[in-house]
């Protein structure tokens, strides 16, 4: 296997730190299987999420709080594998970005 070059800032530590918390995650519970839990239900519930980030955005309110809560409704409201799983990589990178601004923000 090869080595992965990252490009993004902040990512190589990032998939560094998610590689040891899923190494853990398989250490303490295994490879588990679970239903999905998403259901086309749940598109009210994105579509609401997406309001209020559009409003918090508009009103320069924004935070990683409600983009993350956005992208989190949209997966709950994917049934179908291969976009349920692009919905999951955005959650990921919402999250990763999230990190990163917090790495780079002054020690208080």
């Amino acid at each position: 296997m090869y080595p992965t070059l990252f490009t993004t800032p902040g990512l190589k530590a990032f998939a560094e730190e998610l590689d040891a918390e899923r190494g853990r995650q398989l250490q303490k519970w295994g490879d588990q299987r679970h239903r999905d839990g998403t259901s086309t239900g749940n598109a009210t519930w994105a579509q609401e999420a997406l309001a209020q980030c559009q409003h918090a955005a508009d009103e320069d309110a924004l935070t990683w709080g409600h983009i993350l809560y956005e992208e989190f409704t949209e997966v709950m409201a994917e049934t179908d594998p291969a976009k349920l799983r692009a919905e999951l990589v955005q959650v990921a990178a919402v999250c990763a970005a999230w990190v990163f601004d917090l790495d780079r923000r002054p020690v208080a």
